[in-house]
């Protein structure tokens, strides 16, 4: 079963220096029908302008997996890391026991990202941060997982759950497979282009919740960047 929100029916919020677009119920935007899935909890899309940013506030036990779109974020953090996680790169924060950090957009554009946030197996794990590239090339069979916490992917940024994330870029006309299995599930985004998934069509930064589909084929009808995020339902 795989159901679409489109990029327009997302719940919102603007001010000044932040557009979101939220996949899930967040802060002030409440919909009960979108309370995560599994432990995916929060799927932001955001515009942060050029010169702004989320000043230093504190999180406790999330698992925080930031791709950057366009742009690029300046990272800070009270365990002294610092960092620029440019476009098309990912960064990972393990909150844990609590770490207070800031994220910047010092550059002189607007900077598009997507936030994503999961619950970790168990409170109380020791808080880090980590950041690599988002593969370049495009791909011809399946995703790269860029963070998980799966014994399957050992090259993988560690995430701590039974999750997995995983992006790519896909030439028109080519289809990847992803196998998902019993007792799983998984939360798709268009970062660019089109895609059909199992023959559902998932257009440009819309979401697609997918469960009982034990593999999916993801072919693009154009250039096309996806993210996704494969979860256990228990």
């Amino acid at each position: 079963m795989i159901n679409v929100t489109h990029f327009d029916d997302l719940g919102t919020f603007a001010n000044d220096w932040l557009d979101a677009h939220y996949h899930f119920s967040f802060a002030g935007y409440h919909d009960p029908a979108k309370m995560g899935l599994g432990p995916l909890r929060v799927w932001n899309d955001d515009t942060i302008r050029a010169g702004t940013g989320f000043d230093p506030h504190p999180h406790r036990d999330m698992e925080i997996v930031t791709y950057v779109r366009t742009g690029a974020i300046s990272h800070q953090d009270s365990l002294g890391n610092k960092g620029r996680t440019a476009a098309g790169d990912v960064q990972v924060m393990h909150a844990g026991t609590g770490i207070v950090h800031a994220e910047m957009n010092l550059e002189e554009e607007d900077t598009t990202l997507f936030q994503i946030w999961i619950m970790p197996d168990k409170a109380g794990h020791v808080p880090g941060w980590d950041a690599r590239q988002f593969p370049k090339d495009p791909v011809t069979d399946a995703l790269p997982a860029l963070a998980s916490g799966r014994d399957e992917h050992p090259d993988a940024m560690r995430i701590h759950q039974n999750a997995s994330v995983h992006g790519g870029r896909i030439n028109a006309g080519d289809s990847v497979r992803h196998d998902l299995g019993h007792g799983r599930a998984a939360y798709l985004v268009v970062s660019e282009g089109a895609v059909e998934v199992n023959g559902t069509f998932v257009d440009t930064r819309a979401g697609a919740t997918i469960r009982d589909e034990d593999s999916l084929m993801i072919k693009a009808l154009e250039d096309a960047e996806i993210v996704l995020v494969d979860v256990a339902l228990s």
